[in-house]
């Protein structure tokens, strides 16, 4: 049998089931009533209306199983569109299926046809050998593996076993035609699971043209051409009962049913998931993704508990900071002035006015967090590997070991098809194929980086303004929460300082720009990667998924980088400051606040991660919910007997191809956010725990009772999302080792606790002081200094001259005055050496234990090379035996033909030749 490929695809769809027309078109008890706008098509009859339950997931004769539903409306242009539905829905019965058509008068609308769709056992035998389906020859006899000690702990979070485990394990092989007896064929209406025939119709339906015999028209091909341009409305495979209650056929599975009592409702949030029955029910794709999400979750409980153990230990040593305890009291804090911190409008300040950030600042920048920081560099290492041990099992499990990628390459997607008219000889499967001619490809590919390019750059010139946003209204939260005794905002201007005002607004109207700017790229990613024309479905996820992800990269991320690695590290000093378009901007350059710029870079992190989760889960969990209620308020209400299954899934929401892919892009910059940032914010694990434990839930909810059933699809693993992880474990470990080292003011105070101390006793005593520098007042520049009226009733230039600024540099008078001292130099290296060692030692241990960790667990490398050797017996022996039986069966032949003949002296020779 050849594959469908090449320039002789569509042809060789019709050929391949040729063979099929005479025996359907005489038999004409099998084919069903198929009428567009009242005309009767040939082979078709008449149905009885009323002999059966509509809730039904067969045809009106109780037999055959719906695999596909097609519903239209009648329009202006229906005549066009009829024309076209007639030649379709004929080449569709040529290809062998099954058609029956539900009219407008029978729907509950009264104006929606629907067009149920069944594949004989001939069509899918075919394309099972075709698609090299994998079926079930001999049950297996290996034996399971042996239980774990202590597993009676885990029996409150076990399912029963039969929706854990709802089929038997099979030895199986890619099916082949020729050989039907030798695969576990109990009853062909139930050999081939929904699941698999909704994928071995939808094949069909995606390559059947819509054309007459007599016109070759290539781009009038497949049902998603006839869904955009409106001929039908939807195409879609049939839940099998309502979610709900069981089906009351007993030939139905009821999967739908059990999934949602043990794993849509969010009741059961602390059970296992049933993997093996999202994987029959809605395939090996989406079954992958949440046995990840599940697996992700799981290890996000010990990141979330060790983040947990270093913000107690922050609290816990929260009188233990010496630091914090200078800053606030008034004899040290309150005496020391700090320089205005923006020009004109900012007044001078004093230290204590910090105090508040100062502990809040301590409670994430501390000893832990430098703890908490390499080990989750060894945790992502961990997370990686275990999950590659975990997806092997399940490849072993659900069949997928002998799955490669590659055998997509064959199934090229329509679309490349239609818009490809050249043509090549393959050099593996000697057909001519489509192919896109290379100064093509490079045009489109020029175009595709053009467009990522300019987004990339619209986002960062977005960012520019945020930026430019706090730095002009700094100082205007500067001047409204000026110390006053009269002013009115004295209260929240005591526990809302500047610094934190600005950030908190920057940050929300951060994450409103990153709504909108993800809103507009992801029309133009999915239009760039429809015009790069990729060749098969595999490589268009590819393409997406890595413009999608370093779109969102720079979206999501960008704001974050600026406050860790930017902001405060190019400030300059009074009389000489940065500007961040030039002086003349008059856009001074922000500087950290005393305590750090951590604090600011957890409030962003806070904000946008979090802000990120709330709207997600609104979009996916509280939007629906009125939509629930109106469709659960319709199905209840109506009987079984007047709205069918087709109509209650024509009522859900469609799918889309894009489904997943947002679900795994949705987790992964969420991943990034606990890596990359995670040392600013150890309770960020913890956020993205209880939100995983909802995710898993709604994700569930929606996929049993929102959607339509998805159309099943293989997949062995995540895809290039597994890579994707991979780089971002890698680029966390440089992040948080030059957050800790340039953000964090854990080196400055360590270099000052073992070498700067002046006292005989190791301690932090003096630290404040010794780390801000002197300027003289009167040395200030005149642009710089703030407005008459700006500088507070405290203030009194006569006895103050000088005031502090955040830096180690030599004090007025001094021969090198205002240049750094020796002490930054050795901060600087110390930094240095600090990024050096952390980065060695992590990514060291990190490669350690990802070679001590296999890939594949031993057990399982052992059970699939007993199952090949197993299925390789099996097959030597059937051929074996075939052979004997075809030698026996010639041989009685040969000797009834012999006995027939007159008797010659040659007898023994004829027959022995004939043998």
């Amino acid at each position: 049998m050849k594959r469908i490929t090449g320039k002789t695809k569509e042809a060789t769809l019709i050929e391949m089931t040729s063979a099929l027309d005479s025996q359907i078109e005489g038999n004409n008890g099998s084919i069903n009533s198929i009428s567009d706008r009242g005309i009767q098509l040939p082979g078709h009859r008449e149905i009885d209306k009323f002999d059966q339950n509509r809730d039904s997931v067969f045809f009106k004769d109780g037999v055959r199983r719906i695999d596909f539903v097609l519903s239209y409306v009648d329009d202006k242009e229906g005549d066009k569109k009829a024309e076209r539905r007639r030649e379709f829905e004929a080449n569709l019965e040529k290809a062998g299926l099954e058609l029956e058509t539900e009219d407008k008068s029978e729907s509950d609308d009264r104006k929606t046809h629907y067009l149920k769709i069944h594949a004989p056992w001939e069509v899918l035998a075919t394309y099972a050998d075709v698609l090299k389906i994998k079926v079930p020859f001999k049950v297996s006899d290996i034996p399971k593996a042996r239980e774990v000690p202590l597993e009676w702990l885990s029996h409150p979070f076990r399912l029963p076993e039969n929706i854990m485990r709802p089929e038997p394990d099979y030895f199986t092989a890619p099916f082949d035609k020729s050989k039907v007896d030798f695969f576990l064929i109990d009853d062909k209406d139930t050999f081939f699971p929904p699941s698999t025939r909704n994928r071995i119709v939808y094949y069909i339906l995606t390559r059947c043209p819509y054309y007459k015999e007599d016109r070759k028209e290539k781009d009038k091909t497949g049902i998603n051409r006839l869904l955009n341009n409106g001929t039908y409305t939807s195409a879609y495979p049939l839940h099998d009962c309502r979610y709900w209650k069981k089906a009351q056929d007993m030939q139905c599975e009821s999967e739908r049913y059990h999934l949602y009592r043990y794993w849509a409702r969010f009741l059961c949030f602390y059970k296992e998931q049933p993997l093996n029955l999202i994987k029959k029910y809605y395939g090996e794709k989406i079954g992958i993704y949440f046995a990840w999400l599940g697996f992700y979750t799981e290890m996000l409980f010990y990141a979330a508990v060790m983040g947990v153990i270093c913000f107690v230990y922050g609290v816990l040593s929260y009188e233990d900071n010496i630091t914090s305890k200078e800053i606030c009291d008034p004899k040290i804090g309150g005496m020391i002035v700090m320089c205005p911190l923006c020009d004109k409008k900012c007044s001078y300040w004093k230290l204590n006015s910090t105090c508040l950030s100062s502990w809040q600042s301590h409670l994430f920048d501390n000893e832990g967090t430098v703890f908490f920081a390499m080990f989750m560099g060894i945790w992502v290492t961990l997370f990686l590997e275990f999950w590659k041990r975990r997806q092997a099992r399940l490849e072993y499990e659900w069949d997928l070991v002998d799955f490669e990628e590659e055998q997509q390459q064959l199934q090229i997607r329509p679309e490349y098809e239609q818009k490809c008219t050249g043509r090549r000889l393959n050099r593996i499967t000697q057909e001519m194929e489509p192919y896109l001619p290379f100064p093509s490809k490079c045009a489109r590919f020029c175009l595709s980086g053009a467009t990522v390019l300019f987004w990339t750059c619209l986002i960062v010139a977005c960012i520019m303004g945020v930026i430019a946003y706090r730095l002009a209204v700094y100082a205007a939260f500067a001047s409204v929460m000026k110390d006053s005794s009269t002013s009115k905002i004295q209260l929240v201007g005591s526990l809302i300082t500047p610094q934190l005002a600005t950030s908190v607004t920057a940050s929300c109207i951060n994450f409103v720009i990153i709504l909108i700017l993800n809103f507009l790229y992801e029309h133009v990613a999915i239009w760039i990667t429809d015009m790069e024309i990729p060749k098969t479905h595999l490589e268009y996820e590819n393409k997406l998924t890595m413009k999608m992800f370093m779109f969102q990269f720079v979206n999501y991320y960008s704001s974050c980088f600026y406050v860790a690695f930017f902001k405060g590290k190019f400030v300059g000093y009074p009389g000489n400051y940065s500007y961040m378009f030039g002086k003349w901007s008059t856009l001074r350059n922000e500087e950290c606040a005393p305590g750090g710029c951590l604090i600011e870079l957890t409030t962003q992190l806070l904000i946008v991660m979090a802000g990120k989760q709330m709207v997600g889960n609104v979009q996916e969990a509280l939007l629906p919910l009125v939509r629930n209620w109106w469709s659960s308020r319709k199905g209840r209400s109506h009987p079984e007997s007047t709205y069918s299954r087709w109509e209650q899934d024509h009522d859900l929401q469609n799918f889309s191809q894009f489904g997943l892919f947002y679900e795994y892009l949705e987790m992964v910059i969420q991943f990034g956010f606990i890596t990359l940032f995670v040392a600013s914010f150890p309770l960020a694990p913890l956020l993205a725990l209880f939100n995983n434990i909802l995710e898993v839930r709604v994700d569930a909810w929606k996929f049993t009772t929102q959607f339509r059933r998805p159309m099943a699809a293989k997949a062995r693993n995540i895809g290039a999302w597994e890579e994707i992880l991979n780089v971002v474990a890698i680029m966390s470990v440089v992040t948080n080792a030059f957050i800790m080292a340039f953000t964090s003011d854990m080196i400055p105070r360590l270099v000052y606790l073992y070498a700067y101390h002046p006292g005989i006793e190791a301690n932090m005593t003096g630290y404040i002081t010794n780390s801000l520098s002197i300027y003289n007042i009167s040395q200030i520049p005149e642009d710089n200094l703030p407005e008459a009226g700006e500088n507070p009733s405290w203030f009194n230039s006569s006895t103050i001259t000088t005031c502090r600024y955040r830096d180690y540099r030599y004090p007025p008078g001094h021969l090198r005055q205002y240049t750094h001292t020796m002490q930054f130099w050795h901060i600087l290296a110390a930094k240095l050496a600090f990024i050096i060692i952390m980065e060695h030692v992590v990514f060291v241990v990190k490669f350690f234990v990802a070679w001590l960790i296999p890939d594949v667990p031993s057990e399982v490398k052992a059970r699939i090379k007993r199952e090949r050797f197993l299925v390789q017996e099996y097959l030597h022996n059937y051929e074996v035996e075939k052979l004997k039986m075809q030698l026996s069966q010639s041989f009685c032949l040969s000797t009834e033909t012999a006995s027939l003949l007159p008797s010659s002296p040659n007898k023994h020779q004829v027959i022995s030749e004939c043998v």
